[in-house]
């Protein structure tokens, strides 16, 4: 079966466009971002997102007739690649997480009424969204054990439960909170989603978690964590997304794509670090030259080439079958691209961090930011041991154990065998003999 990861010319300017656009337009927020708050930041993004929207690429990730552009994963990809090489990147092009996930759901599980009243809203940049799914309490590699739940009262709902993580809640208007509605049901069938608008009584946004990216405790800006408690929640029936115990189902064709986009954003820091390491082998000199002649950087810069050229064709590979045969086929691939493109993520920040030595472990560089960020990606979306079992398993599916457990390359048995397959010619050799 042939691969094709080509795109339209048309599409190549626009990725052209937006290389320059995202070096020239956003790189520059960087430096002064931690100097604004985030209603500074939303005046900031305005006229950058006004000429995303005049482009063309506004919410690129969703169908056209939702106000998208129907770009499919292959291309899609691309763009987060070059979205990918700076946290504040997504917002501008109207796709950044959790928001674009969220609209996916919205868009695959939403009745008439929760589209117009959540999604065309959220398309339009004018409400923000978290998902509200991981728990302190319980093991975020196996959903399967939430604790948060949602009682049936009348024709609604009751909800109650302790989330953190759940990005992007202190800025949010309304979650897409995961919640256990039918505990006697099959593990994978226990679970559903709920929209739940900020302000609703009884939600209480606990605080903005400081991690090893944002260590900083700060509260109410884009990119942090909250610690949600829901307490006695009350909710209407309109407040279900999708069927009551279908929370999996839904949230697994938000996570696919989502992986996709996750790995080539990685791939676009990866490619800001790798030029980092690049440069600084250069002009830097110790032990009589540059570092650029000494092997062992030699072999960061080729080892690293190597690894994000690979992580990228296996990436764009997983989008390639995702627009070809949906989602369910990717699944393994999607799995392989997620612990190995956090490992060279991880890899290659680590070798130009290296190459800057004090340099790169101060704040004077993007490096130290990059690498507290890399740690996480081993663990977002599925830590990566999970994934490794996914894909270990699904291998698997294809061997069966060998007739008496005699290994099917055992030479002493294929050697009879081989000797009963070729008796006429090996008997007139010995006969010659």
């Amino acid at each position: 079966m042939a691969w094709d990861f080509s795109t339209d010319p048309e599409f190549e300017e626009q990725l052209e466009w937006m290389r320059a656009f995202v070096r020239e337009e956003i790189w520059p927020i960087e430096p002064v971002a931690s100097d604004l708050d985030q209603a500074a930041l939303d005046r900031l993004y305005a006229p950058l997102q006004e000429q995303v929207k005049r482009r063309g690429l506004w919410a690129a990730h969703l169908p056209p007739d939702l106000g998208g552009q129907g770009f499919g994963q292959v291309k899609l990809g691309l763009m987060h690649e070059i979205l990918g090489s700076s946290p504040f990147a997504p917002n501008a092009f109207g796709n950044q997480a959790p928001d674009s996930g969220n609209s996916e759901i919205l868009a695959l599980a939403g009745t008439d009424e929760q589209k117009e009243r959540w999604l065309q809203p959220l398309l339009a940049g004018d409400l923000k969204s978290a998902f509200s799914m991981t728990e302190p309490e319980t093991a975020g590699s196996d959903p399967t054990e939430l604790r948060t739940s949602a009682e049936r009262d009348g024709d609604g709902w009751v909800l109650n439960g302790h989330k953190w993580f759940s990005s992007n809640a202190s800025i949010a208007d309304f979650l897409i909170v995961m919640a256990v509605t039918e505990p006697d049901a099959r593990p994978h069938q226990r679970a559903s989603m709920f929209i739940v608008p900020v302000d609703t009584p009884g939600v209480t946004i606990v605080r903005d978690v400081p991690t090893m990216e944002h260590p900083a405790e700060s509260f109410g800006k884009l990119g942090n964590h909250a610690e949600i408690l829901y307490e006695d929640v009350h909710l209407g029936p309109e407040a279900l997304l999708g069927e009551a115990g279908a929370g999996f189902l839904i949230a697994q064709h938000r996570l696919g794509p989502g992986r996709i986009h996750h790995c080539m954003r990685w791939l676009g820091v990866s490619r800001r670090a790798f030029d980092m390491l690049c440069e600084r082998a250069t002009y830097r000199r110790a032990q009589g030259g540059v570092l650029g002649d000494k092997q062992t950087v030699q072999n960061w810069i080729a080892d690293s080439a190597a690894q994000m050229q690979a992580a990228r064709l296996m990436t764009l590979h997983a989008a390639w079958v995702m627009d070809t045969q949906g989602a369910s086929a990717a699944r393994k691939e999607i799995s392989l691209i997620k612990f190995y493109g956090a490992g060279v993520l991880h890899d290659v920040v680590d070798r130009a961090l290296q190459i800057h030595g004090a340099l790169g472990y101060s704040t004077d560089m993007p490096l130290e930011a990059m690498y507290r960020y890399a740690r996480a990606a081993r663990f977002y979306d599925g830590p990566d041991e999970v994934h490794r079992q996914s894909v270990a398993r699904q291998i698997l599916r294809g061997y069966e154990p060998p007739a008496d457990e005699v290994p099917t390359e055992h030479v002493p048995t294929r050697r009879e065998a081989s000797r009963r397959k070729f008796a006429d010619l090996l008997e007139a050799v010995t006969a010659n003999d």
